[in-house]
């Protein structure tokens, strides 16, 4: 045979590497699906699972913000609120963005069963959580002053949000993983991009008038 056929015919290390991630990553995130359903070996606990996926939705977060910045009295306090809509708003485009262009779908024994889903939530591929927990949680520890043992809690409710996901059925392994990279990396880009009066007086000007 030709070399270029003879190279087709044999995988390539690479191509063997990934499909064996693959199947791990499935296979590792069946296991941790203890929560998928109420037959499920932790099926009692799905109902608190999924109270802790509510404290990870886009929407709650979104509207808070919005409550919070209209009875905010401070430049300072208006100055924070109106960058972390930004990150929101942001990981909302990121998120959907990526998950239209790779549509993994998501793992077989998930329950469509989610607080408010939009479309494009039948993809897995980041896990919105989980990029979420990681944005706010750095958002929260880096522009609010905390105690240690709340500072603590923070990091903890985003690593249990995104174990969850995976508990849950939700999301594969690396749906979460990528998630926590992704909304880590997100706050680095709002940080570079931080809104002020100084950067953006008209925004700052429109909603004061408002």
């Amino acid at each position: 045979l030709p070399d270029d056929d003879r190279m087709d015919l044999n995988p390539s290390f690479l191509g063997i590497a990934l499909r064996s991630l693959l199947a791990i990553d499935l296979w590792l995130s069946k296991k941790l699906g203890v929560c998928a359903g109420e037959s499920s070996s932790w099926g009692s606990m799905r109902p608190l699972m999924k109270l802790l996926e509510i404290s990870g939705h886009g929407i709650p977060w979104l509207l808070g913000t919005l409550y919070c910045l209209s009875r905010s009295d401070s430049w300072a306090g208006r100055e924070v609120l109106m960058n972390l809509l930004f990150a929101l708003l942001l990981d909302l485009l990121l998120v959907t963005l990526i998950k239209g262009l790779v549509r993994r779908r998501r793992p077989a024994h998930n329950q469509m069963d989610m607080f408010v889903t939009l479309s494009v939530d039948k993809y897995s591929f980041p896990s919105g959580h989980a990029t979420r927990a990681a944005l706010v949680s750095r958002f929260i520890l880096n522009h609010l002053v905390l105690a240690i043992p709340l500072r603590v809690l923070v990091v903890l409710w985003a690593f249990i949000l995104g174990l969850s996901r995976v508990m849950l059925g939700r999301h594969n392994v690396t749906d979460v993983a990528f998630g926590f990279f992704l909304g880590y990396t997100q706050y680095s880009i709002v940080d570079y991009c931080w809104l002020s009066p100084h950067t953006a007086p008209v925004l700052f000007l429109l909603w004061n008038q408002q």
